[in-house]
């Protein structure tokens, strides 16, 4: 059973966001005072590790996109599918669990210039850190684990955001290709995180 705190007014909702403890946020873009796109900007500024799932009218590419650039960890459009929203919400609180319990087990994972902090959560290039949002570092600390292994869009959805619908092959997308301008030092030849076209993407192999 969820607790739900509605706030239609932005300004307001940027106040509790950030001064309350909530376990998720679902935000509007088209809010009053202060849009979604900008309690998302602030609240990942200050609470990296609080699932954000973005839910508004706005279907544009460039909106989509936008938004998981500011740190949102989902994005559904309207109309949408009750059932859809609950499984989402589901998923982003269980991946977060998840995080939050394997986050004392494991230590750290290391290749070449490339480590990952998996106890606080931190990535280094070449001793230099890199900001990941939470899913990115989700996405990238699953392939990590899974060095040589070709995962499809479908795989990744399952495993890195807890579903696996039809025509969400996007939200894929975006992720690996900020990942690789954030990790790699040539995004078009990437040395840590390769295309397998026709079929999907792996982890380079680790000797």
């Amino acid at each position: 059973m969820c607790e739900c705190v509605h706030i239609s007014n932005g300004r307001e909702a940027l106040e509790r966001a950030t001064q309350d403890q909530f376990d998720m946020l679902i935000l509007d873009i088209m809010l009053p005072e202060v849009d979604g796109l900008e309690i998302c900007r602030t609240v990942r500024g200050t609470n990296p590790q609080i699932p954000i799932l973005m839910l508004t009218a706005k279907s544009s590419e460039l909106d989509r996109v936008l938004g998981l650039e500011l740190g949102a960890d989902d994005y559904m459009t309207k109309p949408f599918s009750t059932l859809e929203l609950v499984a989402r919400v589901k998923a982003l609180l269980r991946r977060a669990r998840i995080a939050e319990e394997t986050e004392n087990t494991e230590q750290s994972i290391t290749f070449k210039a490339l480590k990952i902090d998996i106890d606080n959560r931190r990535v280094f290039i070449a001793d230099v850190e890199v900001e990941l949002t939470p899913k990115e570092f989700d996405l990238l600390h699953y392939f990590a684990i899974n060095p040589g292994r070709v995962f499809s869009r479908m795989q990744l959805l399952d495993k890195v955001w807890g579903y696996s619908y039809e025509g969400y092959h996007h939200t894929v997308n975006s992720h690996i290709n900020r990942l690789r301008t954030k990790i790699e030092k040539n995004p078009q030849e990437p040395e840590f995180i390769l295309t397998r076209w026709g079929v999907g993407y792996e982890f380079a192999k680790r000797d």
